[in-house]
């Protein structure tokens, strides 16, 4: 008996040493692995943008290519500046969200936009660079915002010497262009508005009943039972429960109809190439997170977008107008956005309508964008256009 309970003992005591000693490879082994990680982003994160360069590999003379830091009403905010040549027109590029910025995307997908413009990628108030923790949410409203663009365009008119600027909104950034536009045509030479907004809480619930649709037409009960546990209607509060579930994201990505119609995953589609966007450190790419879920969970900006009727509130635009949406476009309606280009009031308008594209046609069909902007915007004319 007592050389069996010795034997007990040295095969517990054994055991317990061999678990130690695994714990121990694991616990080094995700340290190890840790370390690795963090070491490739910061490798993959100097923070600088790439220069424009010639088929020498020289730096383009009179070519721009920067990230720097504005004093914009009070705030601390950044943006990247981007053009091959710096006496071309400049366009100021307001990004989606709230709290998306889009540089990073602009990269990935080269639209070649700064070919024949000077480009600001600005990142508003709160959102990326411009990210602090020091901001109100107070102070995110949209007519802060709207004084922002007003105070972002003055800077880029006096540092170019330019009377005019182009303005482009993009998702949220066209709720937000549009309004400036109204309020100060005498500052732009033409509005862009991609994935135009116009009534978005209309555009939510149309883009709910679709997808329900569309999961019920390929039997997809899982995808059903979530959707049926957030039914999205005109109250305020079914609304926003169902928005901050993350299923909106989740379920129009899988059926090709978020940010870009090939996009099925928010991972692989926005967060990688985040953090793989040399431009920013790794600090400013955790503040696009951080900056992210403080204007969407701590601020008023989207139910003031939802609550707003574009086409009763900006029925006219002194100055060239161009919308441009995707055939596959849910995230914000491409037939409520025809809808308001027909009622807006324009001396020159057009309707582009990209079948191959979702939410981003700039860069999901950059030469069908790109000669839009250069045979159109640029000349004033809507010649390409499939509605004027």
């Amino acid at each position: 008996m007592m050389t069996n309970s010795r034997s007990a003992k040295f095969q517990i005591q054994t055991l317990t040493q061999l678990v130690g000693r695994i714990t121990l490879i694991l616990l080094c082994i995700l340290i190890v692995g840790t370390l690795i990680l963090f070491g490739m982003l910061f490798a993959m994160s100097p923070g600088k943008p790439k220069p424009f360069l010639d088929k020498s590999g020289k730096v383009i003379a009179g070519s721009i290519s920067e990230k720097i830091y504005v004093n914009i009403n009070g705030v601390k905010q950044g943006m990247f500046i981007e053009g091959k040549n710096k006496n071309n027109p400049v366009i100021l590029f307001l990004h989606g969200g709230p709290g998306m910025p889009e540089y990073f995307l602009a990269e990935k997908y080269m639209t070649a936009l700064e070919d024949n413009f000077i480009v600001c990628y600005w990142e508003q108030r709160g959102s990326g660079l411009s990210y602090s923790k020091n901001i109100s949410s107070n102070s995110e409203t949209t007519e802060q915002l709207i004084s922002d663009t007003l105070a972002v365009t003055n800077y880029l008119r006096n540092r170019f010497g330019q009377q005019k600027i182009y303005l482009m909104g993009h998702s949220w950034g066209s709720y937000l262009g549009i309004q400036v536009a109204a309020r100060a045509p005498q500052l732009y030479k033409a509005y862009i508005g991609i994935g135009q907004v116009s009534q978005q809480r209309e555009s939510e619930i149309q883009a709910y009943q679709f997808m329900l649709g569309q999961y019920k037409a390929i039997g997809n009960e899982c995808m059903v039972k979530k959707l049926e546990a957030y039914p999205v209607t005109e109250s305020d509060t079914a609304l926003n429960a169902y928005l901050k579930s993350s299923l909106r994201d989740d379920a129009m990505h899988k059926l090709g109809i978020g940010t870009t119609h090939n996009m099925k995953s928010v991972i692989t589609g926005i967060f990688l190439p985040v953090m793989q966007c040399r431009a920013y450190t790794l600090g400013e790419k955790i503040n696009i997170w951080r900056g992210k879920a403080f204007l969407n969970s701590f601020t008023d900006l989207c139910n003031q977008m939802y609550s707003t009727n574009l086409t009763v509130k900006v029925p006219k635009l002194d100055m060239p107008t161009y919308f441009m949406s995707g055939t596959y476009d849910y995230t914000v309606s491409n037939t409520l956005a025809e809808s308001y280009f027909e009622k807006i009031q324009a001396p020159i308008k057009g309707f582009y309508l990209f079948k191959d594209s979702a939410h981003s046609p700039m860069f999901e069909e950059p030469e069908k964008f790109i000669r839009i902007m250069q045979e159109d915007v640029l000349a004033g004319k809507n010649n390409l256009a499939d509605a004027k």
